[in-house]
């Protein structure tokens, strides 16, 4: 018998087949079987503060006091920059800040615009 995926909105490990797609009984979740065939690693979601998924070229805004390394300089709570690009890494997203230039910020430290 063959390994069924886990749900991946729910995480449960009691989905079952139903025609050509995949059923969570716990969320009511479906997907189809196709999707559970691509490697699923390859594509990283990455999520703001508020658990919205980022893409590149977004708009976002600084939620917290961010010190910068290296200088004197604080980028303040409520900063927005524009055309963000994600990457691979801790800090994973890449941008300019007018002012202060060319920075790496976490998401966890941003919201969507």
């Amino acid at each position: 018998m063959s390994q069924l995926p886990k749900c991946p909105q729910c995480q449960s490990e009691f989905t079952y087949e139903d025609g050509s797609n995949f059923v969570c009984p716990e969320c009511a979740h479906e997907w189809p079987q196709a999707a559970a065939s691509e490697d699923a690693g390859s594509v990283r979601v990455i999520k703001d503060a508020n658990g919205n998924v980022l893409q590149d070229g977004d708009s976002i805004t600084v939620i917290k006091d961010l010190k910068v390394k290296g200088s004197s300089l604080v980028v303040k709570v409520g900063t927005k920059v524009k055309n963000i690009r994600l990457v691979e890494g801790d800090h994973d997203i890449d941008c300019k800040i007018d002012g202060i230039g060319a920075m790496q910020l976490k998401s966890e430290f941003v919201k969507k615009a």
